[in-house]
């Protein structure tokens, strides 16, 4: 087998740009879409197949452009439909693919869809939402909390009837189950289709539809779980994750095999999210593949959490392809999670290469390459929703998206020459792209070098993974196609381990990090060998 076999994207590195915070070229504080052109040629530096862009489109920005009043036009924030056009010509032309996010779950309730919608019951868009009635005692139709905090219903005067929202009331739920509205949003998806992008990350789907009796959710023991919103509080069996998901989901790629070969990757929050990624990514009729919280949330990295989320996708490529991501613009950075000690260029190194040697397509953050640590955004300078309204409870999702730093000789790093809207991380200066280019040491050379080896090798891009059996903090792969072998040696805790007899270290090592020695003695602290 080769490294091209099979579609583009099986297999493939893909980055996450989150636009707002990348790089800035108007001066008002905010990244923008020539911010990325600009920077393309980093990107590809990086030997990555793909860029994905979170979303760019026309928003009110109550959550930063998850609640889309346009799907098909760019917010002035982030330029024009002609600035995408460029950006797209230029990553095409440095041969990387551009997935941009689908937000099919909800719009922004300036969304004219939704305008119309509230105005009555009987205009054409009544039900292109989800509305019910009060209860008798004015309470809302069930006890459904959302993700934001508080209930997920607002009344509306208009109707008198109350709307539902999983996010924020500014977030109104679509009605997936009405024909028009799926075909609005199919059509909605052929427009960046036609226009050439390469697939879509679909934000949140699991949430696209629900119990359409409205049935309350049980209650869920808050004993030996941190609590910071009554969405907390319940098990989620009846708001999100209905099996009719999977229905709606072969339209969405019926649409984009008219295009080739798109690549669909789902996002899977919630506690057991493997049974909705087999069932969105099974096949050959549904989704390239999904995501899910397996590592996003984690509070610790450790061989057993890594065995058992690659555990679930080792048969055959029907059974459903996953995608991994270690940090995004949702989570707070790995590094930070993961690793309280003084050499997190180290740390950072590993858990790269780890993130690069997984079987699926390993999703990397912007800063990652960096080995950017979590920012400490103050409370009066924080953006995000969640945060304030959950204050201090949680960290938000701010401390993930602060400003890329390009220079560290330029006023803001060279994100901008304006107030950035989230101030820059504490440190990042230190770290940036000019600092980083020029050592051959660096958390970003090194992780250039593991994309590199990834690339070149058919057993880490779609090879089968077998673990070895070892005792923590030791965790030990093969991956293998017919004709070839990588073995991986990650040493995931704080010190030096004795390799057992049943780890042959024979062989070329490909990639190496914290083995300072030759590599026939122990196994050294964070430390990551390929072979």
């Amino acid at each position: 087998m080769s490294v091209t076999d099979g579609p583009w994207w099986r297999g493939a590195v893909i980055y996450q740009v989150y636009p707002r915070s990348y790089c800035d070229t108007n001066g008002d504080g905010i990244g923008d879409l020539a911010g990325i052109t600009a920077q393309l040629d980093h990107i590809a530096s990086l030997g990555v197949a793909g860029i994905w862009i979170s979303p760019f489109f026309t928003s009110p920005m109550k959550d930063f452009g998850y609640d889309v009043a346009d799907y098909c036009d760019v917010d002035p924030i982030f330029g024009t439909l002609d600035d995408f056009d460029r950006l797209l010509d230029a990553a095409h032309a440095r041969g990387l693919k551009v997935i941009i996010d689908q937000v099919l779950a909800h719009t922004s309730d300036l969304h004219p869809w939704f305008t119309q919608s509230r105005q009555d019951r009987s205009n054409p868009k009544e039900d292109w939402y989800v509305w019910q009635d009060a209860n008798a005692d004015g309470t809302p139709p069930n006890n459904w909390q959302a993700v934001f905090g508080g209930a997920a219903w607002t009344w509306d005067a208009r109707r008198q009837q109350y709307y539902m929202h999983n996010f924020l009331p500014g977030q109104p739920q679509l009605n997936l189950r009405n024909a028009a509205v799926q075909q609005a949003l199919l059509d909605s998806s052929r427009f960046w289709l036609e226009r050439g992008v390469d697939g879509f990350r679909l934000d949140a789907i699991n949430f696209s539809m629900f119990d359409p009796d409205f049935t309350d959710n049980p209650p869920w023991d808050p004993a030996g779980r941190t609590i910071t919103r009554p969405f907390d509080l319940q098990h989620h069996i009846h708001n999100q994750s209905h099996p009719d998901i999977a229905t709606f989901l072969e339209r969405v790629r019926a649409l984009t095999d008219e295009f080739g070969d798109i690549f669909t990757v789902a996002e899977v929050a919630g506690p057991d999210p493997l049974p909705e990624m087999r069932a969105f990514t099974e096949g050959n009729g549904r989704l390239s593949s999904a995501y899910s919280f397996d590592f996003l949330y984690a509070g610790t990295l450790t061989p057993g959490r890594v065995k058992r989320a690659q555990g679930n996708w080792t048969g055959p490529v029907e059974e459903g392809w996953p995608s991994w991501a270690f940090s995004n613009h949702d989570a707070p950075r790995c590094v930070s999670r993961w690793y309280e000690g003084p050499d997190r260029a180290r740390f950072a190194k590993l858990t790269n290469a780890l993130l690069l040697c997984l079987r699926g397509n390993p999703i990397l953050y912007q800063g990652e390459e960096l080995g950017l640590p979590q920012a400490d955004v103050p409370f009066e300078r924080l953006q995000d929703p969640e945060a304030i309204a959950n204050w201090p409870r949680t960290l938000g999702r701010d401390g993930a998206r602060t400003p890329m730093p390009w220079d560290a000789q330029a006023p803001n790093a060279g994100f901008s020459t304006g107030t950035p809207w989230l101030p820059l991380g504490a440190g990042h200066a230190d770290l940036a792209v000019s600092v980083q280019d020029a050592d051959p040491d660096s958390v970003l050379e090194f992780t250039r070098r593991c994309i590199a080896v990834r690339n070149a090798s058919p057993a880490l891009c779609r090879g089968d993974i077998e673990f070895v059996d070892m005792d923590a903090p030791l965790l030990v792969f093969r991956r293998r196609t017919a004709d070839e072998e990588r073995l991986c040696i990650f040493n995931l805790g704080e010190v030096p381990v004795q390799r057992p007899a049943s780890v042959p270290v024979q062989g070329q090592p490909l990639v190496s990090s914290g083995w300072e020695k030759d590599v026939d003695c122990g196994v050294p602290p964070h430390s990551a060998l390929i072979l």
